[in-house]
């Protein structure tokens, strides 16, 4: 999954989707139901460095792909969506398959 700038590029989108998740499904009811705020920040912190790299990817991928623009909008886009890399990335491996 490494070895092509798309790989990459899958790679760091499960990572920002996991990240992202686990910040909202885990990391917020910890923070506002059993009161234990040290979660958001330590997973929210994690998250956006995470989330940085992931639009690195990104420019990389827009780059070394040289896909149409409207991808580079929906990767975007799809970051900020629960679950959205997760979709993006599916249709990405069948785009790899081809």
């Amino acid at each position: 999954m490494l070895k092509t700038a798309l790989g990459r590029f899958r790679f760091m989108g499960l990572l920002d989707g996991s990240s992202l998740v686990i910040l909202l499904f885990i990391a917020m009811p910890l923070k506002y139901w059993f009161d234990i705020p040290k979660a958001v920040t330590v997973f929210g912190t994690l998250h956006g460095y995470i989330f940085l790299v992931y639009l690195i990817a990104i420019v990389y991928a827009q780059f070394a792909v040289r896909w149409p623009f409207r991808f580079t909008i929906g990767a975007i886009v799809s970051a900020f969506i629960p679950f959205g890399n997760f979709v993006l990335d599916s249709r990405l491996k069948k785009l790899q398959a081809n």
